[in-house]
């Protein structure tokens, strides 16, 4: 569904991915681990198209990407939910999901609506306050269904985990698996490696803009190496 070729990018005159080779197949749950700073987030800018790309290819569902805007790229189904979180903190929760549909004008919006907040109940309890008075759980809880209330056909999730407490993150990675029953491909970006890796059909290891090992998520949470780096044992 995704590939991505020698992909190369650079902030200014300093390249920071040097020549990322990948792919995410129909139906998966693949996962990119690695520390701070070694571009993970930058290669999801690629992907969803806010960062340039100097050199290399991103095809997805067999049509070049590479240099087409963000706009086209979530118009074919390719859709990113931000480290961070970025929503919209003075609008309501509900104006927040309005916001990720802002293509559809059809009957189908409302639907995609009562499925987001069957997904995250806490969201239609809180539907008319102002996203900003969520917690941070929340906060990323209403990222993922603004997401998702563009349809995505693969979605592209940066640290989803980042700075909530650990049964939140048991929370969130639930409801990855959830997407991946009703459909939706899945490439997350993680530095919480082992939470990442437990779910994850495969995964990819990037240190300082390369990646360095591909394998079966299993294959990796059980390799020596990926076990002292990232999962401290």
């Amino acid at each position: 569904m995704l590939s991505v070729e020698g992909l190369r990018s650079k902030y200014g005159r300093i390249e920071v991915l040097h020549g990322i080779t990948l792919e995410v197949h129909s139906g998966e749950i693949v996962t990119l681990v690695g520390a701070n700073g070694a571009g993970k987030t930058t290669l999801l800018r690629c992907l969803s198209g806010v960062q340039p790309v100097s050199q290399g290819t991103i095809h997805f569902r067999g049509e070049n990407l590479t240099g087409t805007a963000p706009h086209t790229r979530v118009c074919q189904g390719l859709l990113q939910s931000p480290e961070g979180r970025q929503i919209f903190t003075n609008l309501s929760v509900e104006e927040n999901l309005r916001l990720g549909a802002y293509r559809y004008r059809d009957e189908r919006v409302e639907k995609d609506m009562q499925e987001a907040y069957a997904l995250f109940p806490i969201l239609k309890e809180k539907r008319n306050l102002p996203a900003g008075g969520l917690s941070g759980g929340q906060q990323q809880m209403l990222a993922i269904a603004r997401a998702l209330m563009g349809r995505p056909i693969c979605l592209l999730l940066d640290e989803p985990s980042l700075g909530l407490a650990p049964i939140l993150v048991d929370q969130i990675l639930d409801t990855v698996k959830s997407l991946k029953e009703m459909g939706v491909t899945v490439f997350v970006v993680e530095q919480n490696a082992f939470a990442a890796l437990s779910i994850a059909d495969r995964g990819y290891v990037m240190e300082t803009g390369q990646i360095i090992m591909a394998a079966p998520a299993q294959d990796l949470l059980a390799d020596d190496r990926v076990r002292e780096a990232y999962l401290g044992v």
